[in-house]
């Protein structure tokens, strides 16, 4: 992934937009290529990152509350899905 994508969480049936961004670096011969962290914000609230190990089977949240570890892990499941389709 590396374009923006929004997603839709739902938190004790309120409905939000989280916007994922992938950091990306410019890799020899002008491509890009997402460096495995994605920042979380909704509207103009940063959510933190999400942060996936190489081969995307790890991934850590760095929030501060923002999300659970059950919601960040439904995030980290569709970015992960994302790539590999």
């Amino acid at each position: 992934m590396t374009t923006p994508v929004m997603y839709t969480l739902y938190i004790d049936d309120v409905r939000h937009y989280i916007y994922i961004m992938p950091e990306v670096e410019i890799a020899p011969g002008g491509n890009l290529h997402s460096t495995g962290v994605y920042k979380l914000s909704e509207g103009e609230t940063d959510m933190g990152d999400i942060v996936f190990d190489d081969h995307l089977n790890q991934w850590e949240y760095t929030g501060m509350g923002s999300l659970t570890h059950k919601e960040a892990g439904r995030i980290a499941d569709y970015i992960r899905n994302y790539i590999h389709h």
